[in-house]
């Protein structure tokens, strides 16, 4: 797997982002989808990915803990394309679990405590999400972390058995805004009210002027250590 996923790298490393979601949408024949937060890099994947093909595969994690915003441009954005993007939930009894154990606030206690949330509420659908794909889309950008300066285009995911695929990791903020401005693309309006990176609601919060744009993202924590776990791949 490691192979294919190197021959991918040296084949698609001149290619735009609408070369590489033409290739796996319709020269293919793979399971391919998007997992889609709504954040403005979602919204720009989600929109490209549609106007190739009108069927293209999106599902998005509901946690239980989003904020309304969030909800909202998920409505907006089944209205305009006339999708209903698939949402997995967490299980009902894993949530029952996880606040006779913390609470329903213990995640800002510990790191292991909001990783075990994290897990509960976004790796576990995650991974029945992910079962049986073979190529996962995302919108990840290398400028948006420390965690994130390394990644490819195409990754393989040992975790989850499935190549990653990374076809914003080159763009700028300014690349994703003038994009969702120029196609209309509905958008999460707590990003106009300083919210770069939107997760769930107790987890994040606006940022202030300087400050690294995932800093909002579990706040109370070192920036090493702030990735839910989702882009944990054991084989980098």
């Amino acid at each position: 797997m490691k192979n294919i996923v190197k021959k991918l790298n040296e084949e698609f490393k001149k290619s735009s982002t609408q070369e590489v979601l033409e290739y796996l949408l319709r020269k293919t024949k793979k399971k391919v989808s998007l997992s889609s937060s709504f954040g403005a890099e979602d919204q720009v994947l989600t929109d490209m990915m549609l106007r190739i093909d009108s069927r293209a595969s999106i599902f998005t994690l509901d946690t239980g803990r989003l904020p309304d915003e969030t909800y909202t441009v998920m409505h907006e954005t089944n209205l305009k394309y006339q999708v209903k993007i698939k949402a997995y939930f967490p299980k009902a009894t894993d949530i029952e679990d996880l606040y006779k154990k913390q609470g329903v606030n213990g995640f800002y206690d510990s790191i292991d405590n909001r990783k075990a949330c994290c897990f509960a509420r976004k790796i576990a659908p995650l991974k029945r999400a992910l079962k049986g794909l073979d190529f996962w889309i995302t919108g990840l950008r290398s400028a948006q972390s420390v965690t994130r300066e390394e990644m490819e285009l195409f990754e393989f995911d040992e975790t989850n058995n499935v190549i990653k695929v990374n076809p914003l990791k080159d763009w700028s903020e300014e690349d994703v805004w003038a994009y969702i401005e120029s196609y209309r693309v509905p958008y999460n309006k707590l990003h106009k009210l300083g919210y770069p990176s939107i997760g769930c609601k107790p987890c994040t919060r606006p940022i202030k002027e300087g400050e690294d744009i995932r800093s909002g993202r579990w706040w109370w924590e070192n920036p090493e250590h702030k990735e839910c776990g989702l882009h944990f791949n054991k084989s980098a």
